[in-house]
């Protein structure tokens, strides 16, 4: 008799256990689910996202002369932060969808080393950087960083695309966006973008 009330209470205890896991499944508890690009969701959350921010202009707000073709067309300064885990390399990619002959491709920056938290103002324009990176051609057929530059009218937008990769792209600097875009598929880990605006 005291058997079977040991195994009653047993069964009892095994129930209420089971009552409690449909509860809080229910409830949304998870040890970390997957999203569909295979990362765990719990971790990624408690986590900042990879960013690119400038201190020479406000996200979304207009670039300074200083960086166009009307001054002394240097680059921005540039910075980002966490970027995802197995990133060996980054690229950079600065375009303008508004000219009037399709986008327009300002900078074209790629191999910059991992350890790199952003790029000052004023990159040298040549095919390899000291510091580290190669340079592609931009549109105006020229290595490195060509500023703003449109036509008068209204304002055009510039978007700064900052790459994170799992390898270096090992390119000969001078190649064009699209050969830094094909080189890239596959092995793009994250991707942030900063946007200004400028207009003559």
């Amino acid at each position: 008799m005291n058997r079977l009330r040991e195994q009653r209470g047993n069964l009892c205890v095994m129930v209420a256990a089971l009552l409690l896991l449909a509860a809080w499944i229910s409830a949304g508890g998870s040890t970390g689910s997957l999203t569909g690009d295979g990362t765990d969701s719990q971790k990624g959350a408690g986590s900042m996202a990879f960013a690119i921010s400038s201190p020479s202009f406000q996200a979304g707000g207009e670039i300074p002369k200083k960086f166009t073709c009307e001054g002394a067309d240097v680059s921005p300064d540039l910075h980002w932060t966490s970027p995802p885990a197995g990133t060996l390399s980054f690229a950079l990619i600065a375009d303008d969808p508004d000219a009037p002959v399709g986008t327009w491709t300002h900078w074209v920056f790629f191999d910059i080393p991992a350890s790199a938290t952003g790029l000052p103002e004023g990159v040298s324009k040549v095919d390899e950087v000291p510091s580290g990176g190669r340079h592609g051609r931009n549109d105006f057929r020229r290595i490195g960083y060509g500023g703003p530059c449109p036509p008068p009218g209204k304002p055009h937008r510039y978007f700064f695309k900052l790459y994170a990769l799992d390898k270096m792209l090992n390119l000969k600097p001078g190649i064009t966006k699209q050969e830094v875009e094909q080189a890239m598929q596959g092995h793009i880990l994250g991707t942030a973008e900063l946007a200004g605006t400028y207009r003559r």
